[in-house]
């Protein structure tokens, strides 16, 4: 429902803020996403993008939010009321990282949210006790934040939360981790991330380049575009965009930054199927495999199919190209995709009849195969908010079975000769590189052509992180 049809009816739109607290209170990240339950309620809103920055920055930066809130509220957030705590949340997010927003805004309408909670109960309270509560926790925040928007290189460490890779906001009292002391522990709070997880990428990358993972993974991300190269090139998409004071830029000379909060479904060219939306770091798989026309190919993991029209794409839709998925009704999305750009070469196969080999395909065997696994989602866990409530190390050794036994089977599709393009969206070692050297001591028949790590970045051109591997059948050894 849109704003205009409640516009029509005599209401009123909702706040930004009214919005993603009724998001946050319907939502536990450990076994909800805040996705669908957002989109259920921006039809009540004329902000729609300030709501979702609201609730997915409160979610992404929730544990430096809830230390904050401890600190200075003299009580630890389980003690706090459910109907107001996220109410704090949202109102200490917008102190803290929104440094453009009023203060005195943020502490009034909080407390006005305080008093429609109070009142909507099974049995209605004082409105100005919750209010009350809600004004006097956000103004002791305020009280205590000496500059809210601080260059990094002049703040007190211990203070400061970081915005951005050279912004923070400083408080007057040390309320974080001694980061000399325990680097995990301080990375781990201001970053909103899992201590264990912080733990091994130090030990991985070293501090400063575990600190920028950290600082990437909690970014606000751009949003990236590729253009369907079968209907426009990226030169002329940019430029319609412009023409629509849609503001956007060219990056790597293929893909598109949109620069103008949007719907993506309202952009021009979404319709005519001129682009999808796509990271830098999730078009490399494709771009190092560089799949030719007269191949064979096939999509082990397909859903949503992003990957699946560049591959299309890349071959000039002439490569016979079979998608599928174990998952059926995500390959309904494999399907959507492709009719949306226009795509013909793309072939949708349920996951079992693949396997069960009813269906065939020239010489039973595939040129190349793309295995984008499923993986623990670590290097785009900006965008993948909830994934950093829910991993565990236990979940990644589960993964990493599963990523090595469709690497195997992978291996028993493609022709003798023929190539895997092995591919994550994450950055830790169990499931790229270290997976990778244990299939080929297992497989002597294949070898390592490539491989590349890219962590993620928060910087000026800022992406996701990911792995890809292209492995190649060896070739006999000449008589």
């Amino acid at each position: 429902m849109n704003v205009d049809k409640y516009n029509m009816a005599g209401q009123k739109p909702e706040s930004a803020r009214t919005i993603a607290i009724e998001t946050l209170n319907r939502c536990d990240p450990r076994k909800d996403y805040a996705g669908p339950i957002l989109d259920e309620l921006l039809g009540k809103t004329n902000e729609r993008q300030r709501a979702t920055d609201l609730v997915f920055g409160t979610i992404r930066n929730r544990r430096a939010i809830d230390t904050v809130i401890a600190r200075f509220s003299g009580r630890p957030v389980e003690r706090v009321q459910a109907g107001l705590l996220n109410i704090i949340r949202v109102g200490t997010y917008e102190l803290a990282y929104c440094p453009a927003a009023e203060a005195y805004a943020v502490v009034n309408e909080a407390a006005e949210n305080a008093k429609a909670i109070a009142g909507v109960r099974p049995v209605p309270v004082k409105t100005g006790k919750q209010s009350g509560f809600v004004n006097a926790v956000l103004r002791q925040i305020t009280r205590h934040i000496t500059n809210r928007q601080v260059r990094l290189p002049q703040a007190h460490a211990k203070r400061t939360l970081v915005q951005t890779p050279s912004t923070g906001c400083e408080f007057d009292t040390d309320f974080l981790p001694d980061g000399q002391a325990d680097p995990a522990a301080y990375l781990s709070t201001v970053f909103s991330l899992p201590k264990w997880l912080v733990a091994d990428w130090l030990s991985e990358f070293g501090e400063e380049s575990a600190r920028q993972i950290c600082l990437a993974s909690s970014r606000r991300p751009s949003i990236y575009i590729r253009a369907n190269t079968l209907k426009t090139t990226a030169q002329v998409l940019a430029e319609k965009l412009n023409k629509q004071d849609i503001d956007c830029e060219l990056v790597e000379g293929t893909m598109i930054r949109l620069e103008s909060p949007r719907a993506i479904t309202q952009l021009p060219g979404f319709g005519e199927g001129l682009f999808v939306v796509q990271d830098i770091a999730a078009s490399l798989p494709v771009r190092l495999l560089a799949p030719q026309p007269d191949w064979t190919i096939l999509d082990l993991c397909a859903a949503p199919g992003v990957k699946t029209t560049q591959l299309a794409e890349a071959t000039d839709d002439s490569a016979t190209i079979i998608a599928t998925d174990i998952d059926e009704k995500r390959l309904e999305m494999v399907k959507e995709n492709t009719a949306r750009l226009g795509i013909k070469s793309v072939q949708i196969v349920p996951y079992e009849e693949l396997l069960n080999s009813q269906f065939k395909i020239h010489n039973s065997k595939f040129d190349c195969i793309l295995l984008d696994v499923p993986c623990s989602n670590t290097g785009v866990l900006a965008k993948r908010i909830e994934a950093r409530y829910r991993l565990k190390p236990e979940t990644i050794e589960k993964l990493t079975e599963i990523q090595g036994e469709l690497l195997r089977t992978a291996a028993r599709m493609v022709k003798p000769h023929g190539r895997i393009c092995y591919s994550t969206c994450s950055i830790q070692k169990q499931e790229n590189g270290e997976l990778v050297r244990d299939f080929l001591q297992e497989n002597g028949t294949f070898e390592l052509e490539s491989e590349k790590l890219t962590p993620p970045s928060a910087e000026a051109v800022d992406h996701d992180g990911g792995y890809v591997a292209i492995l190649v059948g060896r070739k006999a050894d000449p008589a």
